[in-house]
């Protein structure tokens, strides 16, 4: 997808494969052909620009087509380089500027508890996100609402667009930040897939306040000369690259 529209995220991408899979392929109620089912649990992208990963789930479970990722950031195209609402089904969220997305699955916790429905959401934050004072104000919100049926994961690969996590903005103790804030937190292995789909299903069984699911994962996962760099947090691969990029993760 990064390569056809020449623009785009791989690293951040990459390192939450596992984490989307556990969820669209084995935790999350969803049906593909009723993408607005009331009962439906909810899956919010907070980073946004990481949406090369969501779009390669829709189309694995059948919301949009293979051939469509294709058109990926390309003009008058539905897949555009950050989440857009009402225009790909299962997309809930529409994202660009990080440290919204938190807030807007309070909301639809919220939501739910109102209308006496039993759906989930889970969000997906990056780790450079937290460096967002909204974050903040909405991991007070849902502790201070009780909302058991709101999962946040953050996957912790350690880079943002400028730099290694830990020297733009220091995040340690990190778990323990999030247990001040009244939330149920589990540590994980991000790319250990067994893990991550242990850590999301026993959150569902949490109650009373939200879980916080940290999983510690690298960035650009599985293709060498893009792990662990802000080089490739938002830049598209050559043709070279491309093969060797597919050669390595084994397409």
């Amino acid at each position: 997808m990064i390569y056809a529209g020449q623009s785009g995220h791989p690293g951040g991408s990459l390192s939450s494969v596992e984490i989307l899979a556990a969820l669209f392929l084995r935790v999350m109620r969803h049906d593909p052909a009723n993408p607005q089912w009331p009962d439906r649990d909810r899956f919010i992208l907070s980073k946004a620009h990481c949406v090369p990963v969501l779009y390669a789930f829709l189309a694995e479970c059948g919301y949009l087509a293979d051939e469509e990722l294709l058109t990926f950031r390309r003009l008058n195209s539905r897949l555009q380089g950050h989440s857009k609402m009402n225009s790909v089904p299962g997309v809930e969220m529409s994202g660009g500027s990080l440290g919204q997305g938190l807030s807007f699955s309070t909301g639809h916790c919220l939501a739910a508890r109102l209308d006496g429905r039993d759906y989930r959401a889970y969000c997906l934050l990056g780790d450079g996100e937290q460096d967002e004072g909204q974050v903040w104000e909405a991991a007070m919100a849902a502790a201070h609402y009780g909302l058991g049926n709101l999962t946040a994961i953050v996957d912790r690969n350690g880079v943002q667009n400028d730099g290694y996590v830990k020297d733009i903005m220091r995040q340690e103790p990190l778990a323990d930040k999030w247990r001040a804030f009244g939330w149920d937190v589990q540590e994980i292995d991000g790319h250990d897939q067994q893990a991550v789909i242990e850590a999301i299903e026993r959150s569902r069984g949490v109650t009373g306040k939200p879980s916080m699911v940290i999983a510690a994962t690298i960035k650009g996962k599985g293709v060498s000369f893009m792990q662990n760099t802000a080089a490739w947090h938002g830049k598209a691969p050559n043709a070279d690259e491309r093969e060797r990029a597919l050669a390595e993760i084994g397409a």
